[in-house]
Formats: structure tokens, sequence, C-alpha cells
């Protein structure tokens, strides 16, 4: 019975929000934590190691704002002055560019700029597996129910790369096709039907309600704030300018461009150990 007036709820609120051009803001924070160990064993200095801690903290550590309508949304970094000499390539190859889900023509977009320039990666618009599950918790003032499903992980996600053990223990290899194999993590989702649009932040969408937490391995998502049909409506568009390229495409581009930077730094390093 409990689970028929919800789904009534559910309905009802569909209906109400269906009958409306409504629109509305929502930012998010993102915390990921990461593992500093994994440079104690590099030959850095300790000036080295805080620059490059640092770096890690401030991408994995961000706020974003995802503005949004019945089928569209645009997802991007909170804008804020830069840090002059803060910028690294490694960094800003691994953080989230600017977002565009339109969940209704099944397009979404990521435009990227990386070594000057731009992309517009093409990610899989094929809708989520998420499992319901019968959890309700309150964020805010909305009511929140929980979701879960495997997720593949990104190619670059650093916060999930393991460190080589210590004591001798040897890590055991694995074989070309266990390489292959993309790495799964669970992923769980609090969505509110009280906003009744599919869609969240970052690449999550595909529930029956605005995703306002998301817990995906070591990253948390959560909604800080939510403003519906404010005063200032921001005109949501397609992407379109950059190269456009697959995300395994992207990701190739990046890998061989972090090669050649490797090689080009050993080899200076190279030179100044031989004068």
């Amino acid at each position: 019975m409990k689970l028929f007036f919800t789904s009534l709820l559910i309905c009802f609120t569909f209906i109400g929000f269906a009958q409306n051009d409504f629109y509305g803001k929502a930012v998010y924070k993102t915390k990921t934590t990461f593992d500093a160990d994994r440079f104690n064993n590099r030959q850095m200095s300790e000036e080295q190691k805080k620059r490059v801690l640092e770096g890690m903290t401030n991408m994995l550590n961000k706020t974003y704002i995802l503005n949004f309508n019945k089928n569209e949304s645009i997802y991007k970094e909170e804008e804020k002055l830069e840090v002059p000499g803060k910028g690294n390539f490694r960094f800003s190859s691994m953080s989230i560019g600017t977002l565009y889900k339109n969940t209704s023509d099944k397009i979404f977009l990521e435009k990227k700029e990386f070594f000057g320039k731009n992309f517009l990666i093409e990610d899989d618009a094929s809708l989520p597996q998420w499992e319901m599950s019968g959890e309700t918790k309150k964020i805010g003032n909305y009511m929140c129910y929980k979701a879960i499903m495997l997720k593949e992980t990104n190619a670059f996600d650093w916060s999930r790369r393991e460190r080589p053990k210590r004591g001798g223990t040897k890590r055991s290899r694995q074989t070309p096709e266990e390489k292959k194999k993309p790495k799964e993590v669970l992923v769980t989702a609090w969505y509110t039907p009280q906003i009744p649009i599919s869609n969240g932040p970052a690449d999550f969408w595909g529930l029956p309600g605005l995703i306002l937490e998301v817990n995906s391995d070591r990253t948390t998502i959560l909604c800080t704030e939510v403003v519906l049909n404010p005063n200032e409506r921001i005109e949501i568009k397609q992407l379109t300018k950059g190269d456009k390229v697959t995300r395994v495409e992207y990701n190739e581009i990046v890998k061989k461009k972090m090669k050649e930077m490797r090689e080009i730094w050993r080899g200076r390093r190279g030179g100044r150990s031989r004068r």
C-alpha cells in the first residue's frame, strides 16, 4: 500500500511539472579521497610532492553547477579566478570539462581543451542499468530514494590507481586480456521524485528524479543547493565547437601525448645527469 501511494505521488508530480516549462539550477560539491603515500617512494623533492598533491586536491575537490530544464542540462565547474602558474596539462586532461545532456534525444557531449585544442567528446547515451532500493533519506528539504549500479571506470581515474605494495610483496601480474577488461565500481545514487527530471551531476542520469547525491568508489558528489525557476534563466544550448571524437579516441589522444611528455622529461633529466 505504501509503495502504491509513493508511485501515485511520483506520477502526480510528473504531471504537474510536465504542464509547466520549468527550469532550475543545482550546485554540487565533489570530494575524492586520494592516497598521498603513493608518492613516498618516488624520486621527488618535498616541494615537488607538495605541488603535485596541491594539484590533485584542486582537481578532485571542486564545485559544479547544473543548469537544467525538462530534457536538457549543462554541467560545468563554478567559474573562479585562476591562480597564475597553477595550470597543469596532466590534471586538466583528467578533470571534467563542460557536459551537455539531452535525455530525450540521447545526446551526451563533453567539451574539453587539451594542449590548446578543443575537443567535443561523444559519450555513451544508453540508459544506465539502475537497481532501485526501498531505502529513503532526506537531503535538505527533499525526500530521496536510493538506487545502485555497477559502472565502468574512466581510464584516467587516478583516485583508483593502486600503488605497489611494500615489504617486498609482489603484485600479481595481469594478463593482456585482464588489462583490457574494464574495471567496475559500485555507484550509489540518491534521487528525488520531487524534481522529476531524469538528470544529475557529471555523467549520472536515468532515474525518475534529479540525483542529489552520488557515491562512487572514493568520490562523493553532494548537492548543496537547488533553485527552481530562478529569476536569472541560463539558456541551454547544445555544444558545437571542437573536434568530435569518441571517449575511446580522446583517451588514446591523451595517452599518446602523456607518453610523449614523459619521454621529453626523461630526456631532459638524462641530459642533466651527464653534465
